[in-house]
């Protein structure tokens, strides 16, 4: 996608969640939070964002304040299922830049929004994003998604195992970043051009995503290329649990 290009923001939001319940309805200044992720898209750049929800509460928020919103089915196995059904109701072209933003990400840089999108390309019809790891910590957390990268910046393999693993460094101790390491970390932010995203709910689930639990190995183990932007600096954190949310709310009411 050529620079300055525009990109469609879809973000999915269901009101069921597990370790917050009402999740993109939760208060944050004045606003729903899923209304907030809105507002954060449209600092961007994008030409247009939706929210796409199965819950007619969820869409009365939204219609409240002015954000597009689309609903969708209700039994959809992913996110990405989701988008992909908005895309086709807004009746995208193939060759449109679709960024997929959750809906419990308040915070989000914008600009990591463009830049992810700015990676699509005729060969290329997935991006992302990663950041350095600086905690060895992280290195070794599972709940941290590593990525690897080739010389073009694609990925090689996502995993929640410590990649690369510094042989070297790591023989001497386990306690500290070995020097010159540099690990990624993924961030769960995606795009795609909107013909890939109508195929990938197609594509058979792949032994390494049921291993690894991370559905975007689906992508690499049929053979697709997925792009990944690396920015400095980690993004603000999104909202999964009680404790999350009055972090975020913190920066809404100061």
């Amino acid at each position: 996608m050529a620079a300055g290009a525009q990109f469609t923001v879809i973000i999915p939001a269901r009101l069921a969640s597990t370790r917050l319940p009402g999740k993109p309805l939760a208060d944050l200044g004045g606003k729903p939070m899923v209304v907030r992720v809105a507002e954060r898209a449209a600092q961007s750049g994008a030409g247009r964002i939706v929210v796409a929800t199965d819950h007619a509460d969820i869409a009365a928020a939204c219609a409240a304040h002015g954000v597009e919103v689309c609903m969708t089915r209700a039994d959809h196995p992913s996110g990405t299922d989701r988008i992909a059904e908005v895309a086709r109701a807004l009746k995208l072209a193939p060759d449109a830049v679709v960024v997929n933003l959750q809906g419990d990400e308040p915070l989000i840089d914008s600009v990591l929004l463009a830049a992810c999108a700015s990676r699509i390309s005729s060969d290329v019809p997935m991006a992302t994003c990663a950041h350095p790891i600086v905690e060895v910590a992280d290195v070794f957390n599972p709940n941290v998604v590593k990525v690897v990268l080739d010389k073009n910046g694609r990925a090689l393999y996502f995993s929640r195992a410590p990649i690369a693993w510094h042989r070297d460094g790591f023989a001497l101790s386990l306690h500290a970043m070995p020097a010159g390491y540099a690990p990624l970390r993924h961030i769960g932010l995606y795009a795609y051009s909107n013909e890939f995203l109508q195929c990938y709910p197609t594509l058979a689930p792949a032994p390494l995503e049921s291993i690894e639990a991370l559905e975007q190995l689906r992508v690499l183990w049929h053979g697709y290329p997925i792009a990944v932007h690396v920015t400095d600096a980690a993004p603000a954190g999104g909202v999964d649990t009680p404790d999350d949310l009055a972090r975020v709310r913190l920066h809404y009411t100061g």
